[in-house]
């Protein structure tokens, strides 16, 4: 089992104090627009490495006007143990994380803690740019291996410095040394991350009987190939010298990668599809994503679906409820009325959240 089987949020976002007694249930949270539900999904996202569901920096997530620091503590049930987690900012600062008491690493969380979501700024995923698609790709294999940040960070980090020597013309080679093998090294183990998320998230779909539309999905480069190897890309990178010189930027490595998804059954491309049509692949891959957690680990992960139940008709919503609860995964959910969540019956937990002067509430029924 992997569930949050308490959580206390203080001073985040807009709310001033919550405390919330769970078991590992799904969790349906319904309320009006505006009352604060999403920020609840928020706080249970940062349960695992990285900056959350919006990307937010630690300084925008505290509540206003106060803006003295935040904090979320949570008894996380995982590997058969329970464990306190804690995690919090002051004054802006990058947010810190605590298990059982001692100081800890977000990658130390990431193998705790496995959170995957899927919220409506994804909706638009098939049919906007290729940033979003790779973040998409890489908060998946970051599920997977909770060290596929460390390398992402690494190779920005090297890539920025890299970019800064391009835009100045600086022409030494001696200047580019350190920072493209930095650059090999971690840009190797970022592409196979994801190689070997996209074959778990295959194999998933492929042993699932589901009511949602599978995807085919290919790891594509926007400009000639991907180096196989971490020499390879190295070798890509000097040779590509003079034409990044030319651009002002890298302009071969991971970074340029892209994910192209086909809706399988029909074999059209996914940004070709409905709107209907890649809400549900949406679904379908979130879901695989957490079968091939489940498989791995041993648990499925906790699952975050942020006014996912608006969008699918009765028999979706039923269907996805279904999956839901054959995972066994402890599902966050939120929608703008319980009877979004009908189907759910008593097999979920329900909450409610309202809004009064600027302050989030959090009741059960």
């Amino acid at each position: 089992m992997l569930a949050l089987t308490s959580l206390t949020i203080s001073h985040f976002r807009s709310h001033k104090l919550a405390r919330l007694s769970l078991d590992d249930r799904p969790v349906a949270i319904h309320g009006p627009n505006g009352a604060g539900k999403t920020n609840i999904l928020e706080a249970v996202s940062l349960f695992s490495p990285g900056r959350g569901l919006r990307r937010a920096s630690a300084a925008e997530m505290t509540r206003r006007p106060e803006a003295v620091g935040w904090k979320l503590t949570g008894l996380l049930a995982a590997q058969g143990q329970s464990y306190e987690v804690e995690t919090w900012s002051e004054g802006g600062a990058a947010r810190q994380v605590r298990v059982d008491g001692k100081a800890a690493s977000q990658v130390a969380l990431g193998m705790l803690a496995r959170v995957v979501w899927l919220i409506p700024s994804m909706d638009r995923l098939w049919i906007e740019g290729a940033d979003g698609r790779r973040r998409f790709l890489d908060r998946m294999a970051l599920s997977f291996d909770p060290y596929h940040a460390e390398a992402t960070l690494t190779y920005e980090k090297a890539m920025r410095e890299r970019n800064r020597l391009l835009k100045e013309q600086v022409r030494d080679a001696h200047w580019y040394v350190a920072l493209e093998g930095q650059m090999a090294a971690s840009g190797h183990r970022i592409h196979l991350a994801r190689v070997a998320a996209l074959e778990r998230l295959r194999v998933a779909q492929e042993q699932a009987e589901t009511a949602f539309p599978t995807a085919e999905l290919e790891l594509v480069q926007t400009e000639g190939a991907m180096p196989e190897t971490e020499d390879d890309l190295r070798e890509a990178l000097v040779e590509s010298r003079f034409r990044d010189l030319a651009a002002g930027r890298t302009l071969v490595g991971p970074h340029r990668s892209d994910l192209y998804g086909t809706y399988t059954a029909k074999g059209v491309p996914a940004r070709d599809c409905s709107t209907g049509e890649q809400k549900a692949l949406l679904v379908s891959l979130i879901l695989a994503n957490a079968r091939a957690l489940a498989g791995m680990i041993g648990a499925p992960p906790i699952v975050l679906l942020d006014e996912v139940a608006a969008h699918l008709d009765a028999d979706r919503r039923a269907a996805l409820y279904e999956e839901i609860c054959a995972l066994g995964a402890q599902a966050w959910m939120t929608g703008t009325g319980p009877e979004l969540f009908a189907e759910l019956g008593g097999r979920a937990q329900v909450l409610e959240v309202i809004e009064t002067d600027g302050i989030s509430q959090v009741a059960a029924p």
